[in-house]
């Protein structure tokens, strides 16, 4: 049987000094799909990428891409591969069709054929309008869209994207996973990196948590979210002084740990069966505790990271080098 593997890691580990930033991670990535590698500033996802895209030597384990041996023959690799780093790499000296065409220059491309390409993605990316303006002309959104542009100029089967989304705004944002799920389409393969946990519930088809350097969790977003409950009890109370009271009640009703955000008066409570919220709701009538609002819903990945890992996903500890982007 074929391997239907894009990118396989076993034990991959990387260390600077002391610092033990990747411990130990396996991964497979199949073809066709978007693999989303989640977890907080530091966690050991950039470090992961730069390993698997040659930029950083592996210190420990094993990888391929397409059945590629990463540290043996990176040359290779490096033609499988197209990556985007967390900050776009152009000259801000030259307009985006001058960058464009340099990047493609610089992969072997003939002068005639790079000036095609650059014209073919700048159309791709809605970027024609703005092609020669200088760098310093463009948005946070058109750098973004220009970076990824130029991991395109060779069509990789494989594309690697370290926090693609970071600092854009809402609607460019949704530009960007609109166009990633477009790359999947054409037959792309994409392993991507985020600390945005909706981005990862809205793109990838399953997900690998890192905490630390180490993976925690690899399912499906739905697979993970069912792990801490069917459903979700999101409850606010008139009186956020009744928190404690209110947490008492759901001990009692279900036997469950809510989460508390005592300040807001909040608190989110899995539910084994999502009718039980009904006995949630009588007991705080009982108590006298007035409510404000109330929700069931599924599960978030937020409430899934905190349950594997102790702590919320936003929470940063030591950060790691920046991805540069290799063409």
């Amino acid at each position: 049987m074929a391997d239907l593997s894009a990118v396989r890691a076993d034990g991959l580990v990387k260390t600077f000094g002391d610092f033990r930033a990747v411990d130990g991670v396996d991964l497979e990535v199949r073809r066709g799909e978007i693999f989303g590698v989640l977890g907080p500033n530091g966690a050991g996802k950039t470090t992961t990428l730069k390993m698997l895209a040659t930029l950083l030597p592996i210190d420990g384990g094993r990888a391929e891409v397409f059945g590629v041996d990463v540290r043996r023959e990176p040359h290779r690799i490096r033609q499988l591969v197209g990556v985007t780093g967390q900050y776009a790499s152009v000259d801000e000296d030259l307009t985006g069709r001058e960058n464009l065409w340099l990047f493609a220059r610089l992969q072997g491309l003939s002068s005639g054929r790079a000036k095609g390409v650059a014209g073919e993605l700048l159309e791709r990316f809605g970027l024609l309008e703005a092609a020669d303006r200088p760098l310093s002309q463009f948005s946070g959104g058109m750098r973004r869209r220009l970076d990824l542009a130029s991991s395109l100029i060779t069509r990789p089967p494989l594309i690697f994207l370290d926090e693609p989304t970071t600092g854009l705004d809402p609607r460019t944002r949704g530009q960007m996973w609109d166009t990633i799920r477009e790359l999947v389409t054409e037959g792309s393969t994409i392993l991507l990196t985020t600390q945005y946990l909706d981005e990862a519930d809205q793109l990838a088809d399953r997900v690998a948590v890192i905490d630390r350097g180490r993976k925690v969790a690899e399912d499906t977003p739905d697979a993970l979210k069912t792990q801490v409950g069917d459903s979700t009890l999101q409850l606010g109370l008139a009186d956020a002084g009744d928190i404690a009271a209110a947490a008492s009640v759901v001990r009692r009703s279900l036997g469950e740990e809510p989460v508390l955000t005592p300040e807001a008066g909040r608190m989110n409570v899995s539910l084994p069966d999502p009718n039980r919220a009904a006995e949630v709701l009588i007991g705080l009538r009982e108590a006298g505790i007035g409510i404000a609002s109330v929700s069931v819903a599924k599960p978030t990945l937020d409430e899934v990271f905190l349950a594997l890992t102790g702590h919320g996903a936003d929470d940063e500890s030591k950060n790691e080098p920046e991805m540069e982007a290799v063409r």
